[in-house]
């Protein structure tokens, strides 16, 4: 069920795949033995919670609304429950008789869901990324950016950004799954790695003005912005401020940040990490004992020595910086401003975004949006940083979401 534009329901003699200026997807298809055209647009999917949403946008006379959805979940003694559904706007009669029409549809789609479980298998997650050619560019503007580089032929630019305890290293292994599409890059954020800290405490909007100064010095059209946990945060606060700049959002491992914590929440979680900075350790110090919460319980040795490097290598004026940005932020989020394409992912073990947290969080995305088009989903087997536990996982659903909206 996962390809929404797969013509498997009995009923559909031929479909193609579309996409609008924005890059969402339509499926257009024919129902045997009628001449109209139908089109439905995608608007919600997870593969990890087996379900899907979607959208009339042409076809059906006389409806003002058609929404429909489909699941596939465990049955309480085994097998699997099967849900298709859909809610609908019409004028009576007409209501009535498209009701009629659909539950016939949606009762020939479910028997066929069911023939064809029969014999699936789940999706190859065995390939690895591709090689690509890597330079590291510097900005030299200050304050100074440094930032791994994939170069390409497109005008679409992924930018990748890290979480409070990494740096640009952390996205190695994603920069040639996304070059396959764009062209791909992971910045270090001011004051970590080669990139500099400003001469004042660090907001937000600094963080989006350095974004727009990366973009424009390579000189891309199109904005697709990844984020890990902190880069999740000042990804999703870019999306406040210049939807207009963005193509697609993919966020990790976080969203929200503090952005919806009273005042006495944000204080007590900024306290309680600047007491080993208060009794004079470094990130390096206490990495250790971070990595235990952060890494899942499969998390392989290679993993986690590359997770430690990152946070040994943060200096602790830049840290401090992160934690006190992270602790004032400038607004409550309005997801009625997402109305591109938006991808959240984290690991089955993220004690700091459980999956149950950012699902709800997708919810409230696709609820909003004027546009909804949300995917989420779960990463087995990986804890917050998913991306380097697992990245053959990761870079799957991350080639799936950039082959769509890089255009």
């Amino acid at each position: 069920m996962r390809d929404f534009c797969a013509a498997w329901h009995p009923a559909v003699a031929r479909m193609s795949a579309e996409h609008d200026a924005a890059r969402h997807l339509i499926r257009a298809f024919h129902v045997a033995g009628e001449d109209t055209l139908y089109r439905e647009r995608l608007t919600w999917l997870s593969e990890s919670e087996r379900s899907m949403g979607y959208r009339h946008v042409a076809g059906i006379e006389g409806v003002d609304a058609y929404d429909g959805y489909l699941s596939v979940v465990p049955g309480r003694s085994g097998g699997s429950v099967i849900t298709m559904s859909a809610r609908l706007t019409a004028a009576a009669p007409r209501d009535q008789q498209i009701a009629k029409g659909t539950q016939a549809v949606l009762d020939m789609g479910v028997a066929e869901v069911a023939r064809l479980a029969e014999g699936a298998i789940g999706p190859d997650v065995s390939a690895s990324a591709p090689r690509a050619k890597v330079e590291t560019l510097q900005i030299d503007d200050l304050p100074r950016l440094s930032l791994d580089l994939v170069r390409s032929d497109s005008e679409t630019l992924c930018l990748f950004l890290h979480g409070i305890g990494g740096n640009k290293s952390n996205w190695a292994d994603q920069l040639g799954a996304a070059s396959q599409f764009c062209q791909a890059a992971a910045l270090d954020l001011r004051g970590y790695g080669d990139s500099s800290l400003g001469s004042e405490q660090s907001l937000v909007d600094d963080y989006c003005d350095d974004i727009l100064r990366v973009v424009d010095h390579l000189g891309c059209s199109r904005l697709i912005l990844c984020g890990l946990s902190y880069g999740a945060w000042i990804a999703t606060s870019f999306a406040m401020r210049h939807s207009d700049r963005l193509a697609g959002l993919i966020l990790s491992g976080g969203c929200t940040g503090m952005s919806e914590a009273g005042l006495d929440e944000r204080e007590a979680f900024r306290l309680s990490r600047e007491i080993p900075l208060r009794e004079g350790q470094t990130p390096a110090d206490f990495a250790p004992a971070v990595l235990d919460v952060i890494c899942g319980p499969n998390a392989s040795e290679e993993a986690r020595l590359e997770l430690l490097a990152s946070m040994s290598a943060i200096p602790t004026e830049t840290y401090a910086d992160a934690l006190r940005c992270f602790t004032n932020p400038l607004e409550t989020f309005d997801f009625a401003r997402l109305n591109m394409p938006v991808l959240l992912m984290t690991g089955e073990h993220d004690k700091l975004a459980p999956p149950q947290e950012i699902k709800s969080v997708a919810e409230r995305i696709w609820d909003a949006s004027p546009v909804p088009d949300v995917r989420f989903e779960e990463i087995a087997g990986a804890g917050h940083v998913c991306n380097v536990e697992t990245p053959k996982a990761f870079n799957r659903v991350l080639a799936e979401f950039l082959s769509r909206v890089a255009g």
